[in-house]
């Protein structure tokens, strides 16, 4: 389990296919960029952009993940080099900063703004129609392994061509821009995106409860 408070930006500084090929999956040496790892064992797991994550090797400053085909069809920004956004494994010592985070990534969301608004940013994300039911006002979304509040959600139709999505916007005060890689944003790119794990689970219950009655 993690937070979505990001704890450092570390960098990807190589993508390796394993041995089956890049069919298979990758192996990545990640440079912690200043998350302590003493405390790190092999086996361990660390958030990468909101990816959960399994440590199979380690230095005192850098680690390495294998990622299969199937995480790398399933989310972005792990296979190539570049910066990510690093939680370790939340503890029952620790201040729940965020929210309940798994670290399984439910779907790609789409920038579609990305704006400096006063000293604050405005980001605009589309997300899968059937993410809609999950995203609420003042709700909790993770995106690039982000804990961050909903401040609009609306449910935009199909037209000209463009599925239809769930549009929410979200404020970015200047700490969250300068500690994680949502700085790098811009219209077009995709995110990782994670549910509330709440709504996760009242969603089952109402599912299961239309089929008991």
């Amino acid at each position: 389990m993690f937070t979505g408070i990001v704890a450092a930006v570390g960098t990807i500084r190589s993508v390796t296919p394993l041995a089956g090929g890049f069919d298979a999956g990758v192996h990545l040496e990640i440079d912690a960029g200043g998350l302590p790892l003493a405390d790190v064992g092999l086996g361990d797991s660390i958030s990468i952009n909101g990816a959960c994550m399994t440590v199979v090797a380690k230095t005192d400053a850098a680690f390495s993940v294998d990622v299969s085909r199937e995480s790398l069809n399933c989310t972005v920004g792990l296979d190539a080099p570049g910066e990510v956004n690093l939680e370790k494994a939340l503890t029952l010592a620790e201040r729940l900063g965020g929210h309940l985070v798994s670290g399984h990534v439910d779907g790609l969301g789409q920038v579609h703004r990305f704006a400096e608004v006063g000293e604050s940013w405005e980001l605009v994300i589309d997300a899968p129609r059937d993410l809609a039911k999950f995203l609420a006002f003042k709700g909790s979304v993770v995106v690039n392994g982000v804990s961050l509040t909903v401040n609009r959600v609306e449910d935009i139709g199909a037209a000209d061509g463009a599925a239809a999505c769930c549009r929410f916007s979200i404020n970015l005060i200047p700490h969250t821009i300068a500690v994680t890689t949502l700085k790098h944003l811009a219209a077009g790119k995709k995110v990782n995106l994670e549910i509330d794990l709440i709504a996760r689970y009242v969603e089952r219950m109402l599912a299961a409860t239309k089929l008991v009655g």
